[in-house]
This record gives C-alpha cells, sequence and structure tokens, in this order.
C-alpha cells in the first residue's frame, strides 16, 4: 500500500513552478493578475471608499484650542483643519474623483464597511497597498484609524485579492508612505505612523519578490512619503525636496529618476497626485504656471480637479485611492 501511496505522490507531488506571482498561476488560482509592480502604468482597478455617515460624528461644537480645530480626545476623533466643510460638498468632490478615474478607464471598487467614527476611512490609501501578485494589510498607527484593517481584510477577500501579508505584532506601517520607484526598488518612509517592525514585515515579502525596499527617515511630524514624493511617470518623481533627506535624493538620481521640484507659488498638495498611466496624472486645482510649464515640457498631462474640501480632513487625491491592479511598464 505504501509504495501506491508514494508512487501517486510522486506522480502528482509538489509544484513550486511556476510561481505564485506568475500570469499563469495568477489567472488559474486568483482569477486575474493582482497587485502593482509600479505607481505608474495604468490602473485598472482601484479601491475607495465614499464618506457616509460615519463623518457626522465630527461637532463643531467640539473644539480644540491647542490644535486648533475639533476632536473629542474621549472618543478619539479629531478633524485636520480649522474648517469644517458642508458634507455634501465634501461627497462631491469625491464623487467628482470617482469619475475622473472612470472615464480614464479605472474600475473603481469601494470599501462599504468602515467604523463609526472612520472619518479617515476615505484615504484607502494607508490600510492596504498592492505589491506584486497581491496586497499588504497594514497596521494603522493612530487609534483614530484601528479597525480599518479589519474591513479592508474582508474588501480584499471578497475581491477574491490574495493577501500577502498582515502586519502583526507592534508593526505599524501606513500605505501613504509606500512608494514603488521602479519593478524591483520601493521606498518607505520611516515617521511616527512607520517603525522599524513594520518595515521589516514588509521587507520580507519585498524581498522575497526581489524587490529593494529603501527606507527614507521623514523629518519631524511628518507621517507620509506622499505627502513629499510622487511617481508620476516611469521616470518622473514630483517632489517638495525639504521634506526628504539628502541621500535619498541622491539614490533618485542613481535610479535615473528625474525631479520636478514644487515652488512656493504652487499648492502643496499637488504632490499628493494620482499618475493614471505613465504621464497622465490627476492633481487638485493650484498648480503654478512655473511647475505646470516644466511637467509640459516633460511630456506630463495634468488632469486638474477640485479636491480642496476633501484635504481639510488631511488627505488628497494620493490618499483617497488604492490602485489593486496597474499595468507593469518597461
Amino acid at each position: 500500500m505504501s509504495s501506491i501511496y508514494n508512487q501517486t505522490i510522486k506522480m502528482f507531488g509538489s509544484h513550486p513552478e511556476p510561481g505564485f506571482e506568475s500570469a499563469d498561476q495568477q489567472n488559474y488560482v486568483w482569477g486575474r493578475e493582482w497587485g502593482c509592480d509600479n505607481d505608474v502604468g495604468q490602473i485598472r482597478v482601484c479601491l475607495m471608499h465614499r464618506p457616509g455617515d460615519e463623518m457626522e460624528i465630527i461637532d463643531r461644537n467640539m473644539r480644540i484650542e491647542e490644535i486648533g480645530s475639533y476632536g473629542d480626545l474621549g472618543k478619539g476623533w479629531y478633524f485636520q483643519s480649522d474648517t469644517v466643510p458642508d458634507w455634501d460638498e465634501f461627497r462631491a468632490q469625491h464623487d467628482g474623483l470617482v469619475a475622473t478615474l472612470e472615464k480614464e478607464g479605472v474600475e473603481v471598487v469601494y470599501l462599504d464597511d468602515v467604523e463609526p467614527d472612520g472619518i479617515k476611512s476615505i484615504y484607502t490609501r494607508d490600510s492596504s497597498f498592492a505589491i506584486k501578485g497581491g496586497g499588504i494589510v497594514t497596521r494603522l498607527a493612530r487609534t483614530i484609524r484601528r479597525g480599518e484593517e479589519a474591513h479592508v481584510t474582508k474588501a480584499l477577500a471578497n475581491l477574491g485579492m490574495p493577501i500577502l501579508r498582515t502586519l502583526h505584532g507592534t508593526a505599524l506601517a501606513e500605505g501613504g508612505s509606500f512608494a514603488w520607484l521602479n519593478e524591483t526598488t520601493t521606498a518607505i518612509g520611516r515617521s511616527i505612523c512607520v517603525n522599524d517592525e513594520g518595515c521589516d514585515q514588509i521587507e520580507q515579502v519585498l524581498n522575497a519578490q526581489g524587490v529593494e525596499l529603501i527606507r527614507v527617515d521623514m523629518s519631524g511630524y511628518s507621517i507620509h512619503i506622499d505627502g513629499h514624493l510622487t511617481m508620476i511617470d516611469k521616470d518622473v518623481a514630483i517632489i517638495d525636496p525639504d521634506g526628504l533627506p539628502y541621500p535619498f535624493l541622491q539614490r533618485l538620481e542613481q535610479l535615473g529618476i528625474r525631479t520636478v521640484e514644487v515652488s512656493d507659488q504652487d499648492n502643496h498638495w499637488i504632490i499628493n497626485c494620482l499618475a493614471v498611466s505613465p504621464g497622465r496624472v490627476i492633481m487638485p486645482r493650484g498648480i503654478s504656471n512655473k511647475t505646470a510649464d516644466t511637467l509640459a515640457s516633460m511630456d506630463i498631462e495634468i488632469i486638474e480637479i477640485d479636491y480642496d474640501k476633501v484635504q481639510l480632513n488631511g488627505g488628497g487625491i494620493h490618499c483617497s485611492t488604492c490602485p489593486l491592479i496597474r499595468d507593469s511598464v518597461h
């Protein structure tokens, strides 16, 4: 009996090749090729959350003078700005971003369930991000955002997207501080929201795929790298050099990445933009003529939308989008 069993196992045994991330295995096992190996290829699927009733927890009577804004230490919520927008206008701007993405051929899928006080859940970039063959579910640093991890896990599972790692233990990381620089190089902004354990766990998955993770130390209480750098074409990044350490700027140059520095005349939120395809970028209004001319000279196309109301909550266009599938670029 054992010889028959052994012969069967030998004939029908383990098959490590082709690998998990291969097109063959992705389509066979998971139904489509999931993930991203860059930040600029055509977006095929993007996870978003339309702000709902959770925004109503913000009480305009709960002002905290020390932060010049609103919050409740007991319940743990805070608002980012000294002005609270009209929520219909807030949602309309988010709807406008969705419409723009759909016009660009993007399939928008939604994170429907959120925490009752999940006012930051609109910023789907942070609770997960895509790598080759699947996603990584992060562990959010701030208590106001705890619980988002469970909801995004359910959303990805319902879509059929493989989850390659869920950060655990004392790891902290948020997707807004992760960036693809090219198909073999990524960066993560180490900050109050991203600790070494978070970097280590992400690095383990990336290294297994032959991808390098560069750790970039953010300044002061800056939380995410996407406030200082966003890739907008295969070899072009828009940056705020004051928020990035010089050795990292040197590394960008070594990688052949050309940089466009924002000027004092620019709305700083233009850094928090989104490439929907190579050299085609959605930005909030407020780009200066100087920067617009520079981008035009580099064949970068800009789609401007209104997003100032959403930015009042502490996040922009890049924050509000989590691409799950992008085309590779070569």
